[in-house]
């Protein structure tokens, strides 16, 4: 009897990264052992040329720059340096002037790990989670990594061990401090820290909207922007919720999640094609999302991070799809508590389902006019944006902070 081996893509994949993983490991290991067998035949006269950095920012995409922006920008006053990564060619970073900043691209994956394993820095700062994990290995000669969210949510929204070898994490709400905590103490990891400093980006996108001034006027405009995988909206949904919504006659923008045109890409070839822009409908693939989300007057989204951003910066309502997805692949499986995000959308806005899908323009209706939602509104910012305003400077003061420490350690 023949016996047929079958490994779904979903598996093969994460096998080839795992793979691709453990043979970076193992070139960065050999490259780690050349250098100090050349150190010891040369009697302890040879030195290392690698560049040392006392701090780096690491982006993997160009859409990142607005969290670290005002960071950057807050270190430079106190004149500090930052060393910017990043792996798009087209960062916004790379072509700023700010003589405080230095901007490189190290390129895509594969290039841009292998550079990060080999850094000299001391402290690095990064959104990007899977550290040790799979491909980007700690670096030894790294002495501090520093996560920073960027979403005002549940901190266990990662794909799993997504944090765990970070030293440190900038947190904007207590209910985040509690959710590593607890995944600390189940995988028996040491406890990083924890620095609750408030929201930097959010505070700039604040004080970008204060300074644009009202709204022109225009039709009533739904923003839809879903998040990307098998639980997000348009996985689920498909055209169905693009056709109920231009049945509203309201104006239509649709902003798929930028990882959907790679990861999804027949999925959004087949959407356009069927809905192509219209006077009605438009597609936005703008990398700075503030105009679109300030001329949207509500939004609609499932999981995504930009539900609290359009809710708390811009005051406005929102409609979302059933927020408890599977869990199997992410950090939130492993906490019994539900997801802070589960409490918090209810009072910020109304659930889509399957069963209201059809009376979608009532529900709409509803909650661009139903005043609940300006409470709730409140409520959910006092629990997940400390410190308004703030948060750049608690950012850069913890970094500052930080660099000190391991400096006045390596003197000692």
């Amino acid at each position: 009897m023949q016996v047929i081996l079958y490994i779904d893509p979903g598996t093969g994949s994460m096998l080839f990264t795992v793979l691709i993983g453990i043979l970076g490991a193992f070139v960065y290991t050999l490259r780690m052992l050349w250098i100090r067998l050349r150190f010891r035949l040369s009697g302890g006269k040879s030195k290392d040329t690698r560049e040392k950095h006392p701090f780096v920012i690491f982006s993997d995409d160009k859409r990142y720059w607005n969290i670290f922006a005002p960071i950057c920008r807050e270190l430079g006053s106190r004149g500090i340096d930052t060393v910017y990564m990043t792996q798009s060619p087209d960062d916004p970073a790379l072509t700023q002037k700010d003589p405080h900043i230095k901007a490189m691209c190290i390129g895509k994956e594969n290039r841009a790990f292998t550079k990060l394993n080999y850094l000299r820095a001391d402290v690095l700062l990064s959104t990007t989670p899977g550290l040790d994990v799979y491909q980007w290995k700690r670096s030894p000669d790294v002495k501090w990594y520093v996560h920073i969210p960027h979403a005002p949510s549940d901190i266990t929204l990662y794909r799993m061990f997504g944090l765990d070898y970070y030293d440190a994490v900038l947190l904007s709400g207590d209910y985040q401090i509690e959710q590593l905590r607890q995944l600390e103490a189940q995988r028996e990891r040491p406890p990083k820290e924890l620095v609750k400093v408030g929201i930097p980006y959010m505070d700039g996108m604040a004080e970008r909207l204060a300074q644009a001034g009202p709204v022109p006027e225009h039709p009533t405009t739904v923003l839809l922007a879903p998040s990307w995988g098998k639980s997000a909206l348009f996985s689920v949904y498909g055209g169905e919720i693009l056709r109920v919504l231009l049945n509203t006659g309201y104006h239509v923008i649709v902003r798929p999640h930028p990882q959907s045109f790679a990861s999804e890409k027949e999925l959004m070839d087949s959407l356009q094609r069927e809905f192509p822009e219209s006077d009605q409908l438009e597609w936005n693939r703008d990398t700075d999302n503030f105009q679109v989300l300030r001329r949207s007057d509500i939004l609609i989204s499932d999981f995504s991070g930009v539900i609290f951003e359009f809710s708390l910066i811009y005051d406005k309502p929102v409609i979302y799809t059933d927020p408890n997805f599977d869990l199997g692949p992410y950090d939130a499986w492993w906490l019994k508590d539900p997801l802070w995000t589960v409490g918090a959308l209810p009072r910020i806005g109304e659930a889509l389902t399957r069963e209201n899908m059809p009376n979608l323009k009532s529900l709409i209706d509803a909650c661009l006019t139903d005043a609940r939602y300006e409470e709730g509104r409140h409520q959910v910012m006092a629990e997940t944006w400390a410190y308004p305003g703030q948060g750049a400077k608690l950012a850069a003061d913890y970094i500052e902070k930080k660099l000190r420490e391991l400096n006045a350690g390596e003197e000692g």
